[in-house]
């Protein structure tokens, strides 16, 4: 099924006005992490290993409402942490779909049953459940058994209640293309409504370091993927043709980090979703004060392999909308898997690495102690006491 007809229309009528006003810089999709906060710890996260005070803290309903009304994005992407956590997240899904606008809720779907009758079956609203392959590959993936299981009956669960459901799959290193394949098989048949998929990113704070994708084993990952799917042609992606040819190596995009513009409970995080090197009070200061030109492959050592969706499925929409013809022989003609792979982005250039992300988690500690001075006192006698060390909450809030 891919992306609904109605969205296709309404974000390509958005993209059209953009293009028409001369905006060179834009949001597509607005990235909400109202919290942190998660029920499970994935060795590849880079989350969730926040002190409890941070862990803790979540954005409101008039914040959430506030981060798009500034943004004026046309999608809305919840993750976190794990969003269903947040107890306000029922009217937070409400309050984006009474702004006409595509909200996707990201969830590992552990606490799914339990709260799906908080929300109603939309065309505009769509459950995205976490599997990172076949349950082999995503319990391991996240590290706890039978977490697929649960999955998989969210999603069976969710269809028949008549929602749009779709999965998010993030792509290791380990990752074998036959067994990828079969699993998208298997997921399609369910009547899934889509399929994202993506290499994974190496966050600096994450446990595992070690199987992380470089660019060139991603581009060799998908295209042995994509031709066991009649180049990508057999599932219902729900992501551009373009980016899926850019993973298959056959486009060497710049990325787009402002059109995936991320709110969380720091603020607006610089320069995108994936690096946290400074954050903004307001959209507009993100937009207009941080210095994009530092940033992205060939310019920063951290983006170095990079070729995550939320860097570059705005790239890959820029090109399909000023190559239309283009566009539309790969989407007819499938994705090409065989051949030259496109000149990639020189590095020489690009400036070392920077970690100055712990300063932005002090900056944060003190401001919540500053304005709560008990709780934090209270926190930091639980914190010690106790066998085995402190034990985090992840009950709903």
């Amino acid at each position: 099924m891919g992306i609904p007809v109605l969205q296709a229309a309404r974000i390509g009528a958005y993209l059209l006005r953009q293009q028409l006003s001369g905006r060179k810089r834009y949001p597509l999709v607005l990235m909400l992490e109202p919290l942190f906060r998660c029920n499970l710890a994935c060795a590849g996260c880079g989350k969730i290993d926040y002190p409890n005070e941070i862990l803790n803290q979540r954005l409101s309903v008039e914040q959430c409402m506030e981060a798009i009304d500034e943004c004026g994005a046309p999608v809305v992407s919840i993750a976190g942490g794990e969003p269903l956590l947040h107890k306000d997240m029922p009217e937070i899904v409400r309050g984006y779909l009474a702004r006409k606008k595509f909200v996707i809720l990201c969830t590992n779907a552990l606490l799914l049953t339990k709260k799906i009758d908080d929300y109603k079956p939309s065309p505009s609203f769509t459950w995205s459940i976490h599997l990172d392959g076949d349950q082999m590959m995503h319990d391991k993936s996240v590290c706890q058994d039978g977490v697929y299981e649960k999955a998989v009956e969210a999603i069976r669960l969710a269809k028949s209640k008549g929602f749009q459901v779709s999965i998010n799959c993030t792509l290791f290193n380990d990752a074998d293309p036959e067994r990828t394949a079969r699993f998208f098989d298997e997921m399609t048949a369910l009547g899934l409504n889509g399929i994202t998929v993506s290499p994974g990113y190496a966050y600096e704070r994450a446990p595992d370091q070690q199987h992380f994708l470089n660019r060139t084993k991603t581009k060799e990952l998908f295209r042995g993927i994509l031709s066991r799917g009649r180049g990508g042609k057999a599932w219902p992606f729900t992501q551009s043709r373009m980016f899926l040819n850019f993973l298959a190596g056959n486009e060497a995009y710049h990325c787009t980090p402002w059109g995936n513009p991320t709110r969380t409970v720091f603020g607006w995080q610089k320069p995108c979703y994936l690096l946290g090197e400074g954050y903004a009070k307001t959209f507009k200061e993100l937009m207009e004060d941080t210095a994009w030109e530092q940033y992205g492959v060939g310019n920063y050592e951290k983006c170095a392999d990079c070729m995550v969706h939320s860097g570059f499925e705005a790239s890959a929409v820029k090109h399909m909308v000023t190559n239309p013809i283009k566009a539309l022989a790969v989407t007819l003609g499938g994705i090409r898997t065989t051949g030259p792979m496109a000149k990639d982005i020189p590095l020489e250039n690009q400036r070392p690495a920077q970690y100055v992300f712990s300063g932005h988690v002090e900056k944060k500690l003190a401001e919540i102690r500053a304005a709560n001075p008990k709780a934090s006192r209270r926190i930091e006698i639980n914190h010690g006491a106790g066998k085995g060390g402190p034990q985090p909450t992840v009950a709903a809030e």
